[in-house]
């Protein structure tokens, strides 16, 4: 129990990012996934793990090894065109998200409460910013992981119905494509919200917020330190850890729909309803339960991440305090891009637009925007004058170009078929 209680407390960044990669938009694009080509995207989740671990372990180690988050060495070592136009291209599809998770979140409770979805909406928002803005650092880190956990959720509904498991693994190692429209314009969604560019900016800056907690004491001026290799050691296995979660949620959410709507002909899924709905007759009520309790769990973790990275870029851009670490009082400019995100977002909810299509084009939206951002990690992670001594390995840089020339084929593939 005790290596077991040492190994949850080395989890942090790495699990918290790879866990809210599983968000609502991103349940809604692999459901989809799986509803249209059943199990013939499965491969996808694990030809995408290396590509994704690569990414998220150079964005934390920017964020490690400089200080400063993404945003911030962007403005000290780049063009400030360059900045504003990756910051509005990341709070501005950021607050979609929110909005987009907002509605899948606010229908799946109304699945369970008796409550209009706009007044759950209006409730979520509520819970969302009060624990975000007022609960400190750890207490907020703590619940979190905890969420994280919750995300097991999708296994176990899994488990609750009879698996071809043979054609499973078959389909896992076995790369197919259907050549159709849908099937790119699927698989574009499906790349956009597993390598999503939030997660580059919510990394990097959580590094930065760990690093201040392990060595600054509270209300002190403090100077951190260089980075050491025990640090990197300790941020690869958390981020590989947290990657690899995040890959295996997405697979089981694959396999359920797959196994439950493709095999019953449910090809089209127009609302999150729809597809629990579906499940209850198929797979009976607990996996519609544990589906349900997914989306809203997910939610609660992946809204603060998405209006945290937002807030993180624009307190960046002009040197305002920052971090979840620091008071409101403190940091009133950070909270603020954090309220405000947060509260454009109900809108969607609130004006009542589509939730899966609005699910779904947030994440063709990322896999348009995702070859800038990992364009420059890249360049940052190869930067002396950021990295110093720790630029990238050769093997990190194989995967990292790899990544971008696939994310950018599948960004120029998208502006044809749409």
């Amino acid at each position: 129990m005790d290596k077991l209680r040492k190994f949850w407390m080395r989890l942090g960044p790495g699990l918290i990012t790879g866990a809210s990669d599983d968000e609502p938009s991103a349940i809604a694009t692999y459901s989809i996934a799986g509803a249209k080509f059943g199990y013939k995207m499965l491969w996808v989740a694990v030809f995408a793990l290396p590509l994704m671990i690569a990414i998220q372990e150079m964005s934390a180690r920017i964020g490690r090894v400089s200080n400063m988050g993404l945003a911030g060495n962007m403005k000290k070592h780049y063009p400030r065109w360059l900045l504003f136009f990756i910051a509005t291209l990341i709070v501005g599809v950021n607050t979609i998200n929110i909005g987009a998770d907002m509605s899948g979140m606010s229908q799946a409770a109304a699945m369970i409460l008796p409550l209009p979805e706009k007044i759950t909406a209006l409730a979520i928002t509520i819970i969302i910013l009060l624990t975000t803005v007022f609960l400190s650092y750890k207490r907020l880190l703590t619940i979190f992981k905890w969420l994280a956990l919750s995300l097991f959720s999708y296994i176990f509904a899994t488990f609750t119905i009879h698996q071809n498991w043979p054609q499973i693994l078959f389909h896992a190692l076995v790369p197919q494509f259907v050549w159709s429209k849908d099937f790119f314009i699927v698989l574009t969604a499906f790349m956009g919200t597993t390598i999503s560019p939030y997660l580059f900016f919510w990394q990097a800056n959580q590094e930065v917020e760990e690093k201040m907690i392990e060595q600054c004491k509270p209300g002190q001026i403090c100077h951190l330190q260089p980075a050491t290799q025990d640090e990197l050691k300790i941020l690869k296995e958390d981020t590989r850890i947290g990657m690899s979660f995040s890959n295996v949620i997405t697979f089981f959410i694959i396999a359920l729909t797959a196994s439950t709507l493709f095999r019953a002909g449910n090809f089209h899924i127009e609302t999150l309803r729809d597809a629990a709905e579906a499940l209850r007759p198929l797979a009976g009520n607990y996996a519609y339960l544990l589906f349900t309790l997914g989306i809203i769990s997910s939610g609660f973790l992946a809204i603060p991440v998405l209006a945290g990275s937002a807030a993180y870029v624009i307190a960046e851009v002009f040197g305002w305090s920052e971090g979840l670490n620091k008071s409101f009082t403190k940091a009133k400019g950070f909270y603020g891009v954090v309220i405000a995100s947060t509260i454009v977002g109900l809108l969607i909810p609130i004006l009542g637009f589509h939730p899966v299509k609005a699910l779904f084009y947030t994440s063709i939206l990322y896999g348009m925007i995702a070859p800038i951002l990992i364009f420059m990690v890249l360049h940052m992670a190869n930067n002396p004058k950021i990295m110093g001594q720790h630029t990238n390995s050769r093997s990190l840089n194989i995967f990292g170009h790899t990544t971008f020339l696939i994310m950018s084929f599948f960004a120029v593939l998208i502006l044809f078929i749409l």
